[in-house]
């Protein structure tokens, strides 16, 4: 072999060996950024996982404080549809850079339609805290008023007792005897042909003028009550009872007399007789 062709085969190797080193080098630099694309790659799918964790949460929150259903109904849908997203980051590669990227694109969206949302909870809410003052001043309102009308009440129930005192027909000098035929008084049951009752009604403007009517109660020394007719009843502290006369009269508030007869067609007996009018 010649000394050139020793010189040229030197040559060539060097040239070789500089090509060789040259592609490790580049394949080494290659590895190094590629690890390098791979971490960043990494870091930013748990970055992206983290904040789709974050907004599912969020929606999960949100969702519990709305008493809407149809606002809570498409809370929840979105909550799914992150929870899958998220389900999804932790299944895709770090190396698909790709899918990540669309999957932040999608982050974007979901936050956008999180905006939404949450102008809506919280328009809700201020017309939900709007109503509740209303309601508490409502019902504020209706206690004073319950309690002016219970005062009004008691108020009125005294008024009316005094109404009813102050109203009421007095009947003084109330005489009752047994009379004759001839209108004579007698002390003879065996003679008597009538019974009068006679009484004044004291003056009392506060009743009102017009027609009154007035019921006797004669009861017997045996506490029986003299009737002509068993159907001859009237009302009386919620019951109705017997009376023995009932009279008709006009009354104008100032004091009269009045008058009655029982006509005597069955047999009494001596003893006590007493009127209630």
């Amino acid at each position: 072999m010649t000394k050139n062709v020793k010189i040229g085969i030197a040559a060539i190797s060097v040239v070789v060996l500089m090509i060789i080193a040259g592609i490790a080098y580049y394949a080494y630099n290659a590895k190094k950024q590629l690890e390098s694309f791979s971490q960043q790659y990494e870091l930013e799918k748990e970055a992206l996982e983290e904040e789709y964790t974050q907004l599912a949460i969020q929606y999960e929150g949100y969702k519990l404080n709305v008493d809407n259903d149809s606002l809570t109904d498409k809370l929840e849908t979105e909550r799914q549809k992150v929870q899958r997203l998220v389900e999804e980051l932790r299944t895709t590669k770090a190396t698909n850079a790709r899918r990540i990227n669309e999957l932040k694109k999608e982050l974007s969206t979901v936050r956008t339609v999180l905006r939404s949302y949450v102008i809506q909870v919280d328009s809700l809410n201020r017309v939900n805290e709007q109503l509740e003052k209303e309601n508490l001043r409502v019902r504020q309102q209706f206690h004073a008023a319950s309690q002016t009308a219970a005062v009004l009440k008691k108020e009125k129930e005294v008024l009316t007792k005094q109404v009813d005192l102050a109203s009421k027909l007095d009947a003084v000098n109330i005489n009752i005897a047994a009379q004759t035929k001839r209108n004579k008084k007698t002390e003879k049951i065996s003679r008597a042909e009538k019974i009068k009752i006679t009484f004044r009604l004291a003056k009392n403007i506060t009743v009102e003028p017009g027609e009154k009517e007035i019921f006797y109660r004669i009861m017997k020394p045996d506490q029986d009550i003299l009737i002509k007719n068993t159907a001859n009843m009237f009302n009386y502290e919620s019951s109705k009872i017997n009376y023995s006369i009932c009279r008709m009269i006009e009354y104008q508030g100032e004091e009269m007399e009045v008058t009655a007869f029982w006509e005597i067609e069955e047999m009494l007996f001596a003893g006590q007789y007493r009127v209630v009018i």
